[in-house]
């Protein structure tokens, strides 16, 4: 009998190949490593099986994962002694006075003071406050907006604005070109009729297209009038948010208005990207309108400071700033977002806060808009729930939120979520509100929100493997979501 493996035919030889390359997928892509070190073991061990078998048996992650088991069982008998010495070596720092020279550093801008800061609990009450507010303008309105469409609540804000420019308001409409693909010069033409002026940030040859694709956009939501009055938050311009026109099935999503001198950083968000929209043409004739913007404040009331963070900076701040709340955090953490996909760095800071004893919550969608960046998030559930994070899943509609409570004394609103692409490929804002009455009306609207909600627990995290293995394949894709 001929044993050499040379005598196979070639189909035999191509039907093992393919077999081990797909036990080869299937079985590392189960371990979820991070991408890139999932991605570059099935090369080497579909490409090179005779070496990497061997290596990946030494050096692999299952050969770790029995030194992880082994260590842990020597740091349980040491568990009660760390804990006593962590006790005694604790220091009451200034966290608050830490995040606002870290977040200076970052951004250039600097906490300032906000006279009133109204929460806005919903895509009606926030679009009716921003109509209100353009409806007192004198001077200018700037608005800023990743999704502006061309429905009910686009023409009701688009009239408010057309309205404002009628009267010699300056106004200045600027939207994402793939967010907003669908917004017309058409449907804006009452707005331009009237003297108002409208651009689309980074243009895109296919819009659509670039809406799923596209790197370097503009994910923001302000809007400014006379530089006193501020929005923003998670509301896009967009029946979807509006329980007026979609009754129920309205996303549940949460928008902040701030009055006085802190809304000069939103001012100051949409002046980079108008700028950078327009060039030279978008500049000011001299510097007295320019600071015609930033009218000065009476400096009482509560700190805040805008966040501004994009793909520009070196160290996107919106990262910088979750995983520097998270590591200051010393009773809670409770945050909403409709998109979970956290990289390696942010993954660490909320179980390292949940290992610390931080009462973490994670309010999310029990579906969201996006059944690949659902699955991409249930990949990362297990190790949040090993730590002690508890995931809650918002049942009666999409959630859309993007808020934080921290402590006693931090909340955060804006437009950053917990994905890759917010962190370092779309330029975002958020509002970081030091004290005040703020931190408190939040936690109650989180706690009112949990009413509606599931958690999950440890056993349910025991998905059916079908499920499982899609949740494996889209963690892959995790860095692009």
């Amino acid at each position: 009998m001929d044993l050499i493996p040379d005598s196979l035919p070639p189909l035999a030889w191509f039907a093992l190949e393919a077999l081990w390359v797909l036990g080869v997928v299937l079985g590392v892509a189960w371990e979820r490593r991070p991408p890139a070190s999932t991605l570059a073991w099935i090369l080497v061990l579909a490409l090179l099986p005779v070496v990497g078998l061997p290596v990946y048996l030494v050096l692999g992650p299952r050969r770790l994962k029995r030194r992880r088991l082994r260590m842990a069982r020597a740091r349980s008998r040491l568990g009660p002694a760390l804990e006593a010495w962590h006790r005694a070596r604790g220091a009451d720092l200034s966290v608050a006075e830490q995040l606002m020279r870290l977040l200076t550093r970052l951004t250039g801008i600097p906490p300032e003071t906000a006279a009133r800061v109204t929460l806005l609990p919903g895509g009606d009450e926030a679009l009716a406050s921003i109509v209100e507010a353009v409806g007192r303008a004198r001077h200018h309105v700037h608005v800023e907006y990743y999704i502006f469409r061309p429905d009910r609540s686009g023409a009701r804000l688009r009239d408010a604005l057309a309205a404002a420019a009628a009267r010699g308001v300056e106004v200045k409409l600027l939207v994402d070109a793939a967010g907003s693909a669908s917004l017309s010069r058409t449907f804006l033409r009452p707005l331009l009729q009237a003297g108002g002026r409208f651009a689309r940030f980074n243009r895109v040859a296919h819009a659509r297209l670039g809406q799923w694709l596209g790197n370097f956009r503009t994910h923001r939501k302000i809007v400014v009038v006379d530089g006193d009055v501020g929005f923003t938050g998670g509301i896009n311009v967009t029946d979807d948010e509006s329980r007026a026109a979609r009754g129920s099935a309205a996303w549940r999503d949460t928008h902040l208005r701030l009055e006085g001198g802190a809304v000069h950083g939103l001012q100051a968000a949409f002046l980079e990207n108008w700028f950078y929209t327009l060039r030279a043409e978008g500049l000011p004739d001299d510097t007295g309108a320019l600071a015609s913007y930033f009218p000065a404040s009476d400096g009482g009331g509560c700190p805040v400071q805008v966040v501004t963070s994009g793909p520009d900076q070196e160290q996107p701040a919106a990262a910088a700033l979750f995983q520097a709340a998270l590591a200051g955090a010393r009773e809670r953490a409770w945050i909403t977002t409709p998109y979970l996909v956290p990289d390696e760095a942010l993954l660490a800071a909320l179980r390292g806060a949940a290992l610390r004893g931080v009462d973490v919550r994670l309010l999310v969608p029990a579906r969201s808009d996006s059944a690949v960046v659902d699955a991409a998030g249930r990949s990362f559930h297990d190790a949040l729930l090993r730590a002690g994070v508890r995931i809650f899943h918002y049942l009666p509609a999409m959630l859309h939120a993007k808020t934080w409570v921290v402590d006693r004394g931090l909340a955060l609103v804006g437009t950053a979520n917990l994905d890759p692409r917010s962190m370092g490929l779309n330029f975002e804002v958020v509002a970081a509100v030091y004290g005040g009455g703020l931190p408190d009306e939040l936690a109650a609207l989180f706690l009112r929100d949990l009413e509606t909600a599931r958690e999950r627990t440890g056993r349910e995290a025991r998905d059916p493997f079908g499920r499982r293995l899609f949740a494996s394949a889209a963690r892959l894709l995790a860095p692009q979501l």
